[in-house]
Order: C-alpha cells, then sequence, then structure tokens
C-alpha cells in the first residue's frame, strides 16, 4: 500500500524510497539546512512533500549529475531550492529506473567493459576530461557518448600501461643505499 504523495513519510520510507541509506539522508541534513523534517518525541523524524522533492533534487545531482555536496550547495545558493526541487521532479516524471528496480542482470556491466580501478584527477585526455565535468559541468550526455568516453579513457590507460612497462624494462633497478645500524642505541 503506497501512501498518497501529501502524506508525510519516516525515515525509512524515504530511504526506500530514494534507494539511500538511513544514515545518508541524516548527513544530508547536517549538510544542507534547507532539510528540515520535522521531529517528534525520541527524535522521530517526519518528512513533508517539499522535503521529498528537495532531497529528490538532491539525490538527482550528486548521484545521476555527479556533483559534490559543495557543488550542491553553491546551487542551492545561488539557483536556490525551486530549481534543486525541479531537478528532482524532471527525474520522477521522466520516470527512469532506480538501480533496486532494474533486473540484476541490467546492473552488470556489459562483457567488454572491465571493472573500473582507480581514476587519476589531473592530466590529459579522457579521463581528465570526464573528472572535470563532474565537478561542475552540467553537461548530459547520451549512453553511447558515456560509452565513447570510457572506450578512449581505457585505451588512454592501456597506452599509459604500456609505456610504464616498457620504462620499467628498460631501466635498472634502483636500490636505497644501505645504512649503518647505530651502535648502543
Amino acid at each position: 500500500m503506497s501512501k498518497a504523495a501529501e502524506a508525510f513519510r519516516t525515515i525509512s520510507e524515504v530511504a526506500d524510497e530514494l534507494d539511500v541509506q538511513k544514515h545518508v539522508l541524516r548527513f544530508w541534513e547536517a549538510r544542507f539546512p534547507q532539510v528540515r523534517p520535522m521531529k517528534r518525541g525520541g527524535g522521530r523524524r517526519y518528512y513533508r512533500p517539499e522535503d521529498m522533492e528537495l532531497l529528490r533534487g538532491i539525490r538527482h545531482l550528486l548521484h545521476a549529475e555527479g556533483y559534490t555536496i559543495k557543488g550542491v550547495q553553491k546551487i542551492l545558493r545561488e539557483q536556490g531550492i525551486d530549481f534543486v526541487k525541479q531537478q528532482g521532479r524532471s527525474v520522477t516524471e521522466r520516470n527512469v529506473p532506480v538501480a533496486r528496480d532494474l533486473p540484476a542482470n541490467a546492473r552488470a556491466l556489459p562483457a567488454n567493459v572491465p571493472a573500473a580501478g582507480p581514476v587519476p584527477a589531473a592530466g590529459r585526455g579522457p579521463v581528465a576530461v570526464a573528472a572535470t565535468r563532474r565537478g561542475g559541468g552540467r553537461q548530459r550526455t547520451s549512453a553511447t557518448d558515456q560509452l565513447a568516453t570510457i572506450e578512449a579513457a581505457i585505451k588512454e590507460l592501456e597506452e599509459c600501461r604500456a609505456m610504464l612497462l616498457e620504462t620499467i624494462g628498460k631501466s635498472e633497478p634502483v636500490r636505497a643505499p644501505r645504512r649503518a645500524r647505530a651502535v648502543g642505541a
């Protein structure tokens, strides 16, 4: 049984609906003073419909658009709560499936995409461009554009790996000079 849109929700219901953990919602309350659920006896939180809209917008900006906490705080300061709420509304209107709603095989990476490792934040090439885009750019890219960026990044990383292996193969191992032990220490 689902609740009416204007009904208040508990933290568990909000966490389930937004597909985030309860501690994440508490953290967002600390970072975003605009999120103010009603608190009842014993510290129980009740989220109003307008809180839900704002949380949907914050979640979309953080998870889907790739903004940082500071980036979303800046958006809230400069563009206001209504803009962030609109971001959340546009997601629900498009009815984009959440990861938990997808079948298990749809969540897996395609066979030709290796598991991600650590991504360097500085440098040139598609990896650096993607890292820069996450910070402040609000560019929307299609899945094919994203796949092309990932493939280019993988190619760049493979080239870097080959260069490193080539350099290691040519050089002699460097060893630190031995230190004499202190006597009577």
